[in-house]
């Protein structure tokens, strides 16, 4: 499956495959290799031979992104707040909406990060709908985090 991550406010676009692990109706697990170089997030890394099992949703305002070593340790999570995916048959497509929320192996740490980016986009001024599902997805979050739900239920 192509997986596209779209992050209009640096005019990026982020392009890789991955194999497809589940699938509902709203939702679908990829695991893709971390194909990029060693980074340091404070709370978890990223680094050359990390896998990650990736789950996107096409009716919550996030995905999840579970990182494993080489070992297939668990790391922590990196949790992208994002418009709905757009799934088919082959492809995602991901809007990033540049918050980020990033969860230590043991759900101890959570650090809320780009928020800079995120004020800067001005959705509270230009989309408030999407302003406000941004801020009730970190919220959301938060609470699946803590309850330890699935996916943040694996060790």
């Amino acid at each position: 499956m192509i997986i596209r991550l779209i992050k209009p406010i640096k005019g990026i676009v982020v392009t890789y495959e991955g194999e497809v692990l589940a699938r509902t109706a709203t939702s679908v697990t990829i695991r893709a290799p971390w194909r990029g170089g060693v980074v340091n997030l404070g709370v978890i890394a990223f680094s050359p031979g990390d896998t990650l099992v990736e789950h996107f949703y096409s009716d919550r305002w996030y995905n999840i992104f579970e990182l494993r070593g080489p070992d297939g340790r668990l790391k922590g999570w990196y949790c992208n707040i994002t418009r709905p995916a757009r799934i088919s048959a082959d492809a995602i497509e991901s809007e990033d909406l540049e918050l980020d929320l990033i969860v230590s192996r043991d759900r101890a740490q959570l650090c809320l990060e780009d928020e800079d980016e995120f004020a800067a986009r001005r959705l509270d001024v230009n989309e408030p709908e999407a302003y406000t599902e941004a801020l009730a997805a970190v919220e959301e979050l938060r609470g699946l985090i803590a309850l330890g739900a699935q996916p943040f239920d694996r060790p």
